[in-house]
């Protein structure tokens, strides 16, 4: 029996014309932070790249399915400037083609969340894996799907479940859930839930998964035993949408096409065994992933055949396009199955609300994004992520404890934390001693340390370089006897650190995650987070396992 979706589906599909159907096809960015009046520079951005002045333009001259908003587009400012982008891109839509945009952007919190403050800061990644819990993993996407849909955006790239195959976190980093397939299933089908709770499109990516890696050196057992795990329980947990990526896994295609351009990845694997028939969306064509061998009009072709069904940010849209409508009216493509990905896309819109609630409430964002009760809410599930890998005694730290230095390496959060100590200490001083210390900040740190009853240094992310000045800071510290506690944003950074008796983990300098580091510090709040990757400790080729830092 017919649904109303498939019957809003079918009326939608028989409207659109061959050209308006391709257009469902493309999602790319627009230049600007109002749809019809861009900057000056704005404009020129949208002359140079499409050929016309206004995102409006943009939507309407290639029948977008969907835009993607990116702060380096100047798309992003305020949460009233991005609901009145948003509508104004629907309007263009629905005037163009009956049929609204999917408004995707990339927002994972942590390192990558293109919406900042005034929207809730909420742990994300390895720091959601650190709780090791599927219902604070949802309810974190359910409060990010809220202010993402106030503000028009309907579809969001996550959750990102590739696994942290690589021991050192180099590759998929901060952004995993962790090395355990089975938690970055339970975290990932946590995520789609919570999104899905908020009415926006959900978008695991990227299949097959190895975590980023250009080229993934795996059987087709070990790819079964790890990267498949979290896309079957995601696809299980009825996830919209799949984004590709451009890994080259030869046991999935002998032929070492990137998955985004291979059926036997996209169709054979994706869609007939993992059984997902939801929108498959490209990691972006512009990566050179796809690029290195294959023509620009080439690939968008390619990917069709392959199984994608959304065309994610093409290098040049105009050539991307033609080369579909040519390719459909040569023989290559045929209309069917063209019709195949849009009625998918449709779909996804169509069942997840996007046509029902088009436009936005421009006037009530406030009273959604960045709430008290929002930020309480994400507080209360970031304290559930800090994680002590190794305590010598000082956490909580002594009461007595009341002069606290706080050393920033790699990270601004420095002043951030002496400023949420000073509600509880007596006396509280911060110090930068940048990303790679040298002797001059060492000696600086370290002069002040010996006027403290205890010293908290932030370390940023894992950065080879800068490791060997890091350490040599925390030895330097450790040296005046007075207490020492690491604090690594980024878990690898804990490998550099092997002599510091006491480390923990925030997986995010953010407001939030220090107001929590604070929370754990001062004894408020128990530490409950546990590291969801193997850190190897120390940095040479001997290193080896600590057993207190590796639990996944």
């Amino acid at each position: 029996m017919a649904t109303d979706v498939d019957r809003q589906v079918g009326d939608a599909l028989a409207r659109l014309s061959l050209e308006q159907k391709i257009g469902q096809l493309f999602v790319t960015h627009v230049y600007g932070a109002d749809a019809e009046h861009p900057s000056p520079e704005e404009a020129a951005h949208n002359w140079r790249v499409y050929g016309c002045e206004t995102g409006a333009d943009v939507v309407r001259r290639y029948y977008l399915g969907g835009v993607v908003y990116v702060g380096w587009a100047g798309n992003l400012a305020t949460p009233a400037q991005v609901a009145a982008l948003s509508n104004g891109l629907q309007r263009a839509a629905v005037g163009a083609g009956g049929v609204p945009l999917a408004v995707a952007t990339a927002q994972e919190h942590g390192a990558v969340a293109q919406l900042a403050a005034p929207f809730t800061e909420l742990p994300a990644g390895l720091a959601l894996g650190a709780s090791g819990s599927g219902t604070n993993a949802e309810h974190a996407a359910t409060l990010s799907g809220r202010e993402l849909r106030a503000v028009g955006v309907n579809q969001v790239y996550g959750p990102d479940v590739d696994v942290a195959v690589d021991p050192r976190g180099v590759v998929a980093g901060v952004q995993s859930y962790g090395s355990d397939p089975g938690l970055v299933a339970r975290i990932g089908a946590g995520q789609v839930r919570g999104f899905h709770a908020a009415g926006v499109v959900a978008t695991a990516r990227h299949f097959p998964g190895r975590g980023g890696h250009a080229a993934a050196d795996c059987t087709r057992a070990e790819w079964e035993g790890v990267d498949a795990v979290p896309f079957r329980a995601v696809v299980e947990a009825g996830v919209d949408a799949v984004m590709s990526g451009h890994v080259v896994v030869r046991a999935l295609d002998g032929n070492g096409a990137p998955a985004t351009l291979s059926p036997p990845i996209l169709t054979r694997l994706l869609r007939d065994e993992v059984g997902f028939d939801g929108v498959v969306i490209t990691d972006s064509l512009a990566l050179q992933g796809v690029r290195a061998t294959y023509a620009d009009e080439q690939v968008p072709v390619l990917a069709l055949l392959a199984g994608a069904d959304q065309l994610l940010m093409p290098p040049d849209l105009d050539v991307a396009y033609r080369s579909v409508l040519d390719a459909v009216r040569a023989g290559g493509l045929t209309e069917e199955r063209i019709d195949r990905s849009v009625e998918r896309i449709l779909r996804m819109k169509y069942a997840r609300g996007i046509a029902e609630r088009v436009h936005v409430d421009e006037a009530g964002v406030d009273t959604v994004v960045g709430t008290q009760q929002h930020r309480d809410a994400a507080l209360h599930i970031s304290d559930r992520t800090v994680t002590v890998v190794r305590d010598d005694g000082d956490v909580p730290m002594n009461p007595a404890w009341q002069a606290v230095l706080v050393v920033g390496c790699g990270t601004d959060a420095a002043e951030i934390l002496s400023e949420a100590l000073a509600e509880h200490c007596g006396w509280t001083c911060a110090v930068d001693a940048g990303a790679s210390p040298g002797p001059e900040e060492t000696k600086v740190a370290v002069a002040r340390a010996k006027h403290h009853d205890v010293v908290v240094v932030l370390t940023g992310h894992a950065v080879d370089g800068a490791a060997p000045a890091r350490r040599r800071l925390v030895s330097a510290l450790l040296a005046t006897r007075t207490p020492v506690l690491v604090v690594a944003s980024d878990p690898y950074d804990v490998a550099h650190h092997p002599d510091a008796p006491t480390c923990l983990v925030t997986y995010s300098d953010s407001r939030t995650s220090m107001r929590s580091l604070v929370r754990v510090l001062v004894g408020e709040v128990e530490p409950r987070g546990t590291l969801p990757v193997a850190v190897p400790i120390g940095t040479g080729d001997d290193a080896g396992a600590d057993g207190r830092a590796s639990v996944a």
